[in-house]
Formats: structure tokens, C-alpha cells, sequence
């Protein structure tokens, strides 16, 4: 849910006495015809709040922390469980470690890495596992339940943002509180902020690669190989379709 654009006023006022529309928009990389719009229409967007803030030296988190409905922030410093970690860790990385391993135990040489694994300061990379694989990790089973009644939303439109691969700020906290994991966390998984500003550990996604046992291991890599030949299947059959619409056109 963007923020109140005069609680932004005065939040900005207080960050950088003095400051023009023109110098933000020049520090933050924010559009100034952006920024107008969401100050006349009384809403700023989240993604503004935090460029804002990085702009001006500022933790983006507890930039948010000073507005509605991101208030619980401040305090919710919660470290991220093994599985939000791991389901972050690119699968190439999973498959690395698990040739390793095998070498280690006698099986062939191990490849060279073919990627790193995501650094604590940086988002995830783009088309990495990300707020799906989040939200499967932390999920009881009854997990989007809780989120669709307490945020109101319905069930349908929650799964409809899954199914593309991500969740707004104000659904991903609130996913994040009825899950019981950090709250931060949730904006680490849609990009908004970095994992180093919410806190996470330097070395936090390594340490939980390293953890995993050999078994769960494997049937991870084997479960990500699955998810990804399904969507190469379904990318093939997208693609005949659409050639046979366009031969059918002439």
C-alpha cells in the first residue's frame, strides 16, 4: 500500500530540510514527473519511499518503518530461517554444491562454479527463485489462508501474484507476520530492498548451502530441475501455438 503523501512531505522535510522536488528527484533517480503524480494524487509508492531514503543516506527499511502499514519494521529484526535462504539460492549454485559433494565422496570432478551464490548486500538476481519459492518455504499449509483473511485480499488475486513471481510490499509483510518469520524478509524476496538493509548475515545464504544435508540436498536440486523443465514445456508449447497462429494467418 503506497504511503501518505503528506506523512512523505514531512518525512522528507525531516531527511533533507530544505529540498526541492528537482534535487530529489535528481538524488533518488525518481522521475520528477513521477514523484509530482504520486504527491498530487496523495499516495507515494513504496519504491519511491526507498529510493528516497538510499538517496539520502538512509536505511530504506527504516525509511519505511516511518509510515503505515510498514510502522512494525523498526523492530522486527528477525534473521531469516535456512529455508527463506534457500529458496534465494540460485539452483545452479544447488547443483554445484551437489557435484562437490560428490567428489568429495568419490563421485567425478566437480565442475567449475557457474555462478556465485547471492551476496547478503545485493536483491536477488532477476529470474532467480524469488517470492514463489519464498512463500513454499515458509508455508504450513494454511499459510494463504491467513494472509487472504487478514489482508482482505482474495484468495484468487493472491495466487494470481504468486503465479507471476511476485507479491506487493504491503502483502509480502503482511505474508511475512502470519508466517512468523522477520518481517524485512518479505521485501528481501520482491527486490524492494537488499538483503544487507534488512539485516540479513554477510554470509548467511553460504552458511545455509553448507547446512543443508546431502539427501535434502539433492531432493531440492531435483525438485527446481522439475519446476524448470515444466516451465521450459509449457514455454515450448506457448511458442508452437503461437507459430501455428501466425502459418494459419499466412
Amino acid at each position: 500500500m503506497p504511503v501518505s503523501a503528506l506523512d512523505f512531505r514531512h518525512w522528507l522535510q525531516e531527511l533533507a530540510p530544505g529540498s526541492s522536488a528537482a534535487d530529489v528527484s535528481r538524488l533518488s533517480g525518481v522521475k520528477r514527473s513521477t514523484l509530482a503524480q504520486q504527491l498530487v494524487r496523495g499516495r507515494v509508492a513504496e519504491a519511491t519511499v526507498v529510493a528516497v531514503a538510499r538517496a539520502y543516506g538512509q536505511n530504506p527499511v527504516l525509511g519505511l518503518a516511518r509510515f503505515e502499514p510498514y510502522r512494525e519494521l523498526a523492530v522486527s529484526v528477525a534473521p531469516p530461517t535456512d529455508a527463506e535462504l534457500l529458496s534465494q539460492v540460485p539452483t545452479a549454485r544447488l547443483l554445484h554444491e551437489l557435484l562437490v559433494r560428490g567428489e568429495h565422496a568419490g563421485g567425478p570432478p566437480a565442475a567449475e562454479p557457474v555462478g556465485a551464490l547471492p551476496q547478503a548486500g545485493a536483491a536477488p538476481a532477476a529470474g532467480e527463485p524469488t517470492v514463489r519459492q519464498w512463500v513454499e518455504a515458509i508455508d504450513d499449509g494454511e499459510l494463504r489462508q491467513r494472509v487472504s483473511h487478514a489482508s482482505g485480499i482474495a484468495p484468487q488475486n493472491f495466487s494470481a501474484q504468486l503465479s507471476a513471481n511476485r507479491l506487493s510490499p504491503e502483502l509480502a509483510v503482511s505474508t511475512a507476520r502470519e508466517a512468523g518469520v522477520g518481517l524485512r524478509n518479505g521485501l528481501v524476496v520482491t527486490g524492494l530492498v537488499t538483503p544487507r538493509e534488512a539485516g540479513w548475515p554477510p554470509e548467511a545464504f553460504e552458511q545455509a548451502v553448507l547446512r543443508l544435508a546431502d539427501a535434502d540436498l539433492a531432493l531440492m536440486a531435483a525438485d527446481r530441475l522439475a519446476a524448470l523443465g515444466r516451465a521450459l514445456r509449457r514455454e515450448e508449447r506457448d511458442a508452437h501455438a503461437t507459430r501455428r497462429v501466425w502459418e494459419h494467418l499466412g
